[in-house]
């Protein structure tokens, strides 16, 4: 199995915490109130919106091609027009009609012209500012060439020499060194987030698989990532569980896993009763309002409801390879009140049909924080947490990972947070953002559901996943190939790894069907293909007999042809592809960019460059040392086990 931990934090003692009451608010002061008020700490934020991604602080990002020529073309721009102030629109160039023009391009000139036209100028048409572009480029060792193009688009052929130098310098000093840089230091992903006492479900199997794809880019790229399970842990719904519980199980202390450890099964059962039986009905509501006061006959209950189900999801989480640091909805209840009265301070909640509510302009509805009946709910709860994330963790981007049913929900509490002043309304940092995800279809293209019509239990998924690849890979004769272990742990890898890279190929925005047959598919857009691809390159590096380590030291690198620098341009895209991913939170970006960079390697160079015993087998072998480098790079990315024999 895949290394994973989670980490749980528990809330701040129930006996001092207003929790969840049936009964109308008043908002009392609080310990966390007060920490509100008292709190000196303030945001500051931009005056101006900035872009996520940046060069480090007096240094400059070596990654990033886009970003070296970006300030080339900076330096030109400035001086060839000095009056106007653009970002340089540096991009790759676009193979058009079979024919392509440069390795890069610059598209400025036209934009620039709109603004100068008229004005009396020496520029007679976009063309002449384009000119005026390429002439005033700095001398630099990373342009070969440059030519103008129609309207003014400056293409730019990277020099040969300098991408081969580029790819060396990688092999020896390591693929962290093409790290994108970013502005911010600190981010929270909140995302997985199963409800207590509830199995887990597809939905949150993509929520898991985003998320923890989301936080390890942002980790790539040398942010500090808070992941955060923010479980359903608190609610009305614990008072009917632990009353059944004390009901069905008399002496609670002889209660073990397995008598409550279907709990899916034991949430219906209470379910039924509370919705038949009245007078059961008022004793889970006392035993809620026992929970609250801190009982701890009721506390440890709820603890113990709470500690079998996330048993359930650590199954999930440890196959997936994912870690996760818990704090639930009752670690921020505590906050609630205090968050409630400063923003009813500032005139933002107001009665509305006895509940407490934010009127939004463009939304007609408003965001309701206290319900009529005095409880609280996910708005609150969510206010509370954000408020915390700011001031307390002190994160500059907060990433939900949640399906896109709940997008307004999203919409309404984010404009309620910048109208209190939480966050700046130019959209520079902190911010925060919504990364909502279609549904998971079955073959049938209705949501995916087993044949009973039950939700399909997480485990059980992953696990035919396994068992499937195990059983193809025995089918195709490699049980002869490899021992009993490694046979498993290549299971795994392909198993896991393909129900992951089914969901993140897609735009995540997109349904998807949950296909076996297809995401175990060896030919194609599939993990199984691209793991075959990386074991094959690992296969001709090991055929070779030559220390790839030593030759990273002693080799040289050298592109004569043309298979050889359309492989070194892609590789030398990662660093901008993964800044990309991370900036537009897409996984799909870098997934496309591995698939692209397999069928290269295949069809443009290993196809037409041989690689063992010809003249440049040290050259090539670096080739696929540095191909094989970032495949495992972007399988770790994706949070997929990287395999060597296939």
């Amino acid at each position: 199995m895949l290394g994973s931990s989670i980490n749980l934090i528990l809330p701040p003692p129930i006996s001092s915490s207003p929790f969840l009451s049936l009964t109308r608010l008043s908002l009392p002061s609080h310990p966390a109130a007060e920490l509100l008020k008292a709190s000196s700490r303030k945001l500051i934020f931009a005056t101006k919106a900035r872009s996520v991604s940046t060069m480090a602080a007096g240094g400059e990002s070596v990654a990033s091609v886009k970003r070296q020529l970006g300030k080339l073309f900076e330096v030109s721009i400035r001086t060839a027009v000095p009056d106007v102030n653009v970002e340089p629109a540096v991009v790759p160039s676009i193979e058009k009609s079979g024919k392509k023009f440069g390795d890069y391009q610059c598209n400025n000139a036209m934009d620039i012209w709109s603004k100068i036209k008229g004005k009396g100028t020496a520029f007679n048409n976009p063309r002449s500012v384009g000119e005026a572009i390429m002439a005033n480029l700095p001398k630099s060792d990373i342009i070969e060439s440059c030519t103008v193009a129609g309207p003014g688009f400056v293409n730019i052929v990277l020099a040969k020499d300098w991408m081969a130098k580029s790819l060396q310098k990688m092999l020896v000093d390591g693929i962290e060194t093409w790290a994108p840089q970013l502005q911010i230091k600190r981010a929270v992903v909140d995302f997985s987030s199963p409800n207590i006492a509830k199995e887990m479900h597809v939905g949150h199997l993509r929520s898991t698989i985003i998320g923890d794809t989301l936080a390890r880019m942002l980790e790539f790229s040398k942010v500090e990532v808070l992941r955060r399970n923010h479980v359903g842990d608190w609610g009305t719904q614990f008072g009917m569980l632990i009353q059944y519980l004390f009901e069905k199980f008399p002496n609670v202390d002889d209660v073990n896993e397995m008598e409550i450890g279907d709990l899916q099964e034991f949430y219906k059962q209470s379910k039924k009763r509370f919705d038949e039986d009245p007078a059961f009905k008022e004793r889970a509501q006392a035993a809620v309002v026992s929970l609250q006061g801190g009982t701890p006959k009721y506390r440890e209950a709820w603890l113990q409801i709470c500690e079998v189900s996330r048993r359930e999801f650590q199954m999930v989480y440890e196959r997936l390879g994912t870690q996760l640091e818990e704090k639930g909805e009752s670690f921020y209840n505590p906050y609630i009140p205090g968050v409630l009265e400063k923003l009813t301070e500032q005139g933002l909640i107001v009665e509305s049909e006895g509940a407490r509510v934010i009127h939004l302009e463009g939304f007609n509805i408003p965001l309701i924080v206290v319900k009529s009946n005095g409880s609280y709910n996910y708005a609150s709860t969510d206010l509370a947490a954000l408020w915390y994330r700011l001031n307390e963790e002190k994160a500059e981007w907060i990433i939900y990972v949640t399906d896109v049913g709940q997008q307004q929900h999203f919409s309404m509490f984010f404009k309620a947070a910048t109208l209190a002043g939480w966050l700046p309304a130019d959209g520079s940092y902190p911010k925060v953002s919504h990364v909502g995800f279609g549904l998971v279809l079955g073959e049938d293209g209705k949501r995916f559901r087993t044949r009973s019509s039950d939700v399909v239990r997480l485990v059980d998924l992953l696990d035919e996943a396994k068992s499937r690849s195990k059983t193809s890979l025995v089918e195709r004769g490699k049980s002869e190939d490899f021992t009993e272990e490694e046979l498993e742990k290549i299971a795994v890898a392909v198993g896991y790894g393909a129900v992951k890279y089914a969901d993140l190929k897609n735009n995540r925005l997109t349904n998807y069907t949950f296909d076996f047959d297809q995401m175990l598919n060896d030919k194609g857009n599939t993990a199984v293909y691209l793991l075959y691809m990386h074991a094959r390159i690992c296969s001709i590096i090991r055929k070779s007999g030559k220390d790839i380590d030593e030759l990273k030291k002693t080799g040289e690198i050298v592109l004569g042809h043309a298979g050889e620098g359309e492989l070194a341009l892609h590789l030398l895209k990662f660093s901008e592809t993964v800044e990309e991913a991370c900036t537009n939170l897409l996984p799909s970006v870098l997934c496309e960019y591995l698939y692209n960079l397999s069928e290269i390697f295949s069809g443009k160079f290993y196809s037409n460059c041989q690689v063992i015993g010809t003249p440049e087998e040290t050259s090539r072998l670096l080739l696929c040392e540095a191909t094989g480098v970032v495949m495992r790079k972007c399988f770790h990315l994706l949070g997929i086990e990287a395999v060597y024999k296939m």
